[in-house]
């Protein structure tokens, strides 16, 4: 199986931001705002509240009237306003105490914002606004919608949205760290030996004080996050649709080389190439697995991770 850094990240994404006066300083940068260091920012990103593999990276409200929502991208995904209006939704049921939303007073809520930074290898542009109304099947009448939701997109990777990048120290040695690591696996024989990259492009970034202090206290913990491939390999839509390709594949070229055999014959080959599929992808989490056990990982974490069964993690 190719193997992505996406989701690893994804996690170096919500370490380095899951710190208030960084999200402080970020949301002044997006919005051209002045809070200073006394308005509050409290984080409230959703953990494991949608699904067993579907999390938002980072929510929090700033002054009490503003609810953030971000995420990182490294693949394009056409969904996230609708993912959004998930996720929020789930932020405001937790922020509303249920009785008092059947009362007859006026619930007061913070108002919503949503962003999102892409830093993927396919072509984007400087900055985007995704809207949930492009995904209904029946447009609407009018330019307004009976449910909307607005995404800010912006581009991220070298070369583009310079002048933000220049106002957050944060985001722009996140978008160098990311293209060290792509630098660092291009060079690598084995194109798939991520921990190598990941590993020479955090001690790089240590030497050249690219987050050098955030990379001295969080790196273990970023090189461990990366054996955590759940979402990225085994839990998420990607992984499914990946997999619905090979089965695909599969039946079509059983079908190209059975053209004269019987229908039941065809079939026979085309459960036999899912099977061999099937194996492959159980044999690759189990060498994940094994991986994450001699890291010391208990086995709760693993199980949790890979969607294994502790008797399976304990015979290992």
């Amino acid at each position: 199986m190719k193997k992505h850094l996406s989701t690893y990240k994804d996690n170096a994404f919500c370490i380095l931001f899951n710190n208030p006066d960084k999200l402080r300083n970020l949301y002044n940068v997006l919005t051209e705002s002045s809070y200073d260091k006394d308005t509050p920012v409290v984080i409230n990103t959703l953990k494991n509240e949608l699904s067993q593999s579907i999390v938002n990276d980072i929510s929090f409200t700033i002054g009490e009237k503003t609810v953030v929502l971000i995420e990182h991208q490294s693949t394009i995904n056409p969904n996230m306003p609708l993912r959004f209006l998930f996720y929020v939704t789930a932020i405001y049921e937790r922020m509303t105490p249920r009785k008092e939303l059947y009362g007859t007073r006026k619930l007061k809520i913070p108002l919503p914002e949503f962003y999102l930074f892409y830093n993927g290898t396919s072509p984007f542009p400087d900055k985007a606004v995704l809207k949930l109304s492009h995904s209904f099947e029946k447009s609407s009448e009018s330019n307004n919608p009976p449910l909307e939701l607005i995404v800010k997109a912006y581009n991220i990777n070298a070369g583009h949205n310079s002048s933000l990048l220049k106002k957050s120290r944060d985001l722009q040695g996140y978008a160098r760290f990311v293209a060290l690591v792509r630098k660092k696996q291009a060079g690598q024989k084995d194109k798939d030996d991520r921990e190598e990259a990941i590993r020479l492009a955090i001690n790089e970034c240590i030497d050249n004080n690219i987050l050098k202090e955030f990379f001295e206290e969080f790196g273990d913990k970023i090189m461990k996050s990366i054996l955590y491939m759940s979402i990225e390999e085994y839990g998420d839509i990607r992984a499914e649709e990946a997999r619905e390709d090979a089965l695909k594949d599969a039946r079509e070229e059983a079908l190209k080389e059975a053209r004269k055999e019987t229908r039941k014959e065809v079939e026979k080959k085309t459960k036999e190439t899912q099977k061999k599929i099937q194996e492959k992808f159980r044999l690759e989490k189990l060498e994940s697995a094994r991986k994450m056990k001699a890291m010391g990982l208990s086995t709760s974490q693993i199980a949790k991770s890979l969607r294994l069964s502790p008797q399976t993690i304990k015979k290992l």
